[in-house]
């Protein structure tokens, strides 16, 4: 063979390239630290301080009798590109170890190059299942800086659209978990409610998802005309719709035994893992911010903390059906108690000029222009604001130095948080049971790689 041939063939060769995730992986056993070792499995820190339990690791295991398998990021079940590295003995789970970082936007630092004004555009984009939640937390962080108040029927508006959000992410969370169990029916009966709550987010915000919506200072716009019906009907609809769900899934004896007593948590290493949402309130802790520490009006309204016994799979998969009904209840009241009066602050430091003013004066043309070019100055402080998404507490920490962006945001996502739980929940399971407990877990990677 010519040189030039030879040449040519080495090229056609493919080249080893080996890719690692550092330290995030999964390693063998006979290179993991004993503390390393610990977490994988499970174990947890104790409230009181001591470290993990010690009797949960099988130290005598040896690497030739297991198998470290991928499952994930590009996965049907794992609700977004999360990997997940498990240690399988046959079929059972022994160590789990989540791996993110895939889907890393950086939000928060671009948050930190956009004027308060733009903000809540950026956030709206984390959790996509729960958007206006996002823009809550963070408008009212920002409004806690600016020390303005935000009038009555902004409020309640917040509230109700809040509650919306929360039963379409809930009705996601149904159709997908039923969807991983094998309920198709159940995939097609969950977007089919969703549907109605979007159609009257577009009708309302202008668009379905990524609403930008809520914003310092109130509410973009006002409730359209036919509001009420609009909501009643999607109250209506859904409520009874909910009765469907538990007749189809909750005596199911194939969904029964999916989910009962699989992959329990108790209180105490919730707690040590500060998971927060459906997840804790699973084990009985009844830790719900609406009710704990009432922001909105929620202090207003009558509703119901959910909470489960056992910590397992069918607790998390009741708390999230019986927190619609809850959710509805919480609507209903908005539609009745619903003030009048503006849906934004008139504080002109906030709040654009009224469209219908820019065509008929230059000092509101002006005052429209810099506040979307320059913004607005925020006080020089900081500020933690802590609600409850349908995951658990999202929270926006902001720091300003007294100009249009802030110098620091961030955001205590639950999902982040959360994840954590999922080396102890598939600790002793089958490799099928690890798709239920992404599931229950209700993880949005855009809010754990934000």
């Amino acid at each position: 063979m010519s040189e030039p041939t030879v040449r040519a063939a080495e090229r056609l060769e493919p080249l080893a390239v080996e890719t690692s995730e550092g330290a995030q992986e999964l390693q063998r056993r006979e290179v993991t630290a004993a503390t390393e070792l610990g977490r994988e499995v499970g174990s947890v820190l104790r409230v009181d301080g001591h470290t993990f339990d010690p009797t949960s690791v099988d130290y005598e295991r040896r690497d030739d009798e297991t198998m470290i398998l991928n499952m994930g990021p590009s996965h049907p079940s794992t609700h977004g590109v999360l990997r997940i590295m498990l240690e399988l003995d046959g079929e059972f789970v022994l160590r789990a170890k989540p791996v993110i970082g895939y889907l890393h936007t950086g939000m928060e630092k671009t948050g930190e190059q956009l004027s308060y004004v733009q903000g809540a555009t950026n956030v709206t984009r984390m959790d996509y299942l729960s958007p206006v939640i996002n823009e809550l937390s963070y408008s009212m962080a920002v409004e806690a800086l600016l020390d303005i108040e935000v009038p009555e029927r902004a409020t309640w508006i917040r509230m109700m659209m809040s509650e919306l959000n929360r039963i379409s992410s809930h009705l996601v969370w149904m159709a997908t978990n039923g969807m991983d169990l094998g309920s198709t029916s159940m995939m097609i009966y969950g977007f089919r409610e969703r549907e109605l709550v979007l159609a009257f987010f577009e009708k309302t915000a202008g668009l379905r998802l990524n609403l930008n919506y809520v914003r310092p200072g109130g509410v973009a716009a006002d409730l359209p005309d036919g509001w009420r019906d609009d909501v009643t009907v999607i109250c209506d609809t859904i409520d009874e719709r909910t009765y469907e769900y538990d007749q189809l899934l909750t005596g199911q004896p194939i969904f029964r035994e999916r989910m009962e007593g699989v992959a329990p948590i108790t209180a105490e290493e919730a707690l040590a893992l500060s998971v927060t949402g459906p997840l804790l309130r699973s084990t009985g802790v009844p830790w719900d911010l609406r009710r704990t520490m009432p922001y909105l009006a929620y202090d207003q309204v009558d509703f119901d903390v959910i909470v489960g016994t056992y910590g397992d799979n069918f607790d998390r998969y009741a708390i999230r059906l019986n927190e619609i009904r809850e959710s509805i209840r919480i609507v209903r009241q908005c539609v009745e108690m619903m003030p009048a009066g503006d849906y934004r602050s008139q504080d002109p430091k906030v709040t654009p000029p009224p469209r219908a003013r820019i065509g008929e004066s230059m000092e509101a043309l002006i005052h429209h222009f810099k506040l979307f070019t320059e913004g607005f100055q925020v006080p020089e402080g900081e500020v933690y604001s802590a609600i409850e998404s349908p995951r658990g507490e999202i929270g926006c920490y902001l720091v300003a130095d007294g100009g249009p962006k802030p110098y620091r945001l961030h955001v205590r996502a639950p999902s982040f948080v959360n994840l954590q739980a999922v080396p102890l929940l598939m600790r002793g399971g089958s490799m099928s049971d690890a798709i239920t407990v992404i599931s229950t877990v209700d993880p949005i990677m855009g809010e754990v790689d934000r």
